[in-house]
């Protein structure tokens, strides 16, 4: 995603704020905590003002945002939080309503697929490593179960005659042992029936296992979130019910124009910083926030969404899951 979406993103940003190539630098830590590190001690030794920095995992976030704070730099918290040391901005999605869409999607979906009697496996995200993926849980679990605690007991229900029979997290987000996972809680217990993921790789590690074992598409309801292409084609050949598509394009928007401001030392407004995040493990952390809005996407309004923003290549897809099922869901 970052290579693909967000860089580019951001430059356009920057460009189109004014800003010269020589005033921003935009650098790639190949997902290596260490690096990351190392980068963010080098842009501040090189005179940075304002770092934005999307960190790996909360401990190497914690680090950098600790050399910020030393060294007076301003810093952006971007995409996924840090919250110990000096309090920075963040600049995200509201992902506890992320959460929120997707329980409302599988709730929906188990519904319009027909299962009966949901025995429901939920694959949480990296919850050890990201507290972004704590709030999507308190959001989609609060929808379906009415409780916002993450992981829930097996056992736990609601009115609606869901029971709960795996709640599991998938340490540092890794699809593949997700996937592990999954294969080893449905194997051995074929009354799963229903399932919800944390977003679109989770969500496709389930349905390598639910090919595996031979279930049809449209059987067992899966869920996700980042729009991925991997996410619409699963969407289209009726695997995945949606995913909750983020448009990074005003992420990268609204942390230019927050940085723009801490680096001219103003406040910003609270058009901009319109809320906070908190947290989950520490109620008393609480950063200010700019904070925006996700959107359920589904076979019905993937056009005017993802296919619109341009958010997922058109000729791709397509060719993925052929011109006949576009053409049917009206994607052109």
């Amino acid at each position: 995603r970052y290579a693909a979406y967000d860089a580019p993103y951001l430059t356009s940003a920057f460009t189109k704020a004014g800003y010269t190539a020589a005033q921003f630098k935009i650098d790639n830590a190949q997902g290596t905590s260490s690096t990351e590190l190392t980068i963010a001690q080098a842009d501040i030794t090189a005179g940075a003002t304002v770092l934005l920095v999307d960190p790996i995992d909360s401990v190497v976030g914690n680090q950098i945002q600790a050399l910020a704070a030393q060294s007076g730099v301003k810093m952006i918290s971007y995409d996924r939080a840090t919250f110990q040391g000096t309090n920075t901005y963040y600049v995200s999605f509201d992902n506890v309503k992320v959460g929120k869409n997707i329980g409302q999607g599988f709730m929906d979906c188990v519904t319009a697929w027909g299962v009966t009697s949901p025995k429901v496996f939920t694959l949480n995200g990296g919850q050890d490593v990201d507290p972004n993926a704590i709030d999507f849980a308190k959001g989609y679990n609060s929808v379906i179960w009415g409780k916002s605690e993450t992981p829930l007991p097996v056992g736990t229900t609601n009115s609606a005659g869901f029971t709960l029979v795996g709640d599991q997290i998938t340490p540092n987000w890794v699809n593949a042992t997700g996937g592990t996972i999954f294969t080893q809680a449905y194997t051995a217990n074929k009354a799963i029936n229903a399932t919800v993921e944390a977003n679109d790789g989770l969500a496709n590690a389930v349905i390598v296992a639910l090919k595996a074992a031979g279930v049809p598409a449209k059987k067992i309801p899966t869920v996700g979130q980042d729009a991925t292409i991997q996410g619409m084609e699963n969407i289209l050949q009726n695997f995945q019910c949606g995913s909750v598509y983020k448009p990074i394009y005003l992420e990268a928007q609204g942390a230019v124009a927050l940085a723009t401001y801490l680096r001219a030392g103003q406040t910003p407004p609270s058009g901009l910083v319109n809320g906070k995040t908190t947290d989950p493990k520490n109620a008393a952390s609480v950063q200010p926030a700019v904070l925006l809005d996700s959107y359920w996407v589904t076979a019905a309004n993937m056009e005017a969404t993802v296919i619109k923003d341009k958010a997922v290549s058109v000729t791709d897809l397509c060719a993925a899951v052929t011109a006949a099922v576009c053409t049917a869901a009206g994607i052109k």
